[in-house]
């Protein structure tokens, strides 16, 4: 079996839960959101929480070791200016990434809350929910310019 076909493939899969892990939880958190319907809110948010930590967690490690291990094989110097930016912008949607799932657990559990309480969403989801959703923004225009670098390998 050809070592960089099957990296390339691992990488492949991993890019796509990632990302599409991280778009379709979006969507359904932030429309949910909008439902005024704290039991939906409450069982969405408790998905999302565990999406992240089944399929957005693991990816986040493998894209890079294989991504590394995939430069390395195909001869490439791991300073090129496409990869630099592919550096860089990965770290920009991790470092939005991290505070993401903390919100998320902590939305998770004021919605949860709410449900046992009875109770309307506290004002703090809201904030919550308003960081969230600006943290969203530039993590996942970083992973499409990602995409586009990993695709056109421009010299830049």
């Amino acid at each position: 079996m050809n070592t960089y076909l099957l990296l390339k493939w691992i990488h492949i899969i991993s890019s796509v839960l990632l990302v599409g892990t991280g778009l379709g939880s979006a969507f359904y958190l932030f429309f949910i959101n909008r439902s005024d319907n704290t039991p939906a809110i409450a069982e969405v948010s408790r998905l999302v929480v565990r999406a992240d930590f089944w399929f957005t967690a693991p990816t986040v490690v493998i894209q890079p070791l294989t991504g590394l291990a995939l430069v390395s094989i195909a001869g490439y110097s791991y300073t090129q200016p496409w990869l630099l930016w592919v550096y860089g912008l990965y770290a920009l949607a991790g470092a939005c990434w991290l505070p993401v799932v903390w919100l998320q657990i902590r939305m998770s559990r004021l919605a949860s809350i709410a449900v046992q309480d009875n109770a309307p969403l506290p004002p703090q989801y809201w904030q919550y929910a308003r960081y969230w959703e600006w943290l969203g923004y530039p993590a996942f225009l970083a992973m499409l310019i990602v995409f586009g670098l990993m695709v056109f390998k421009p010299s830049l």
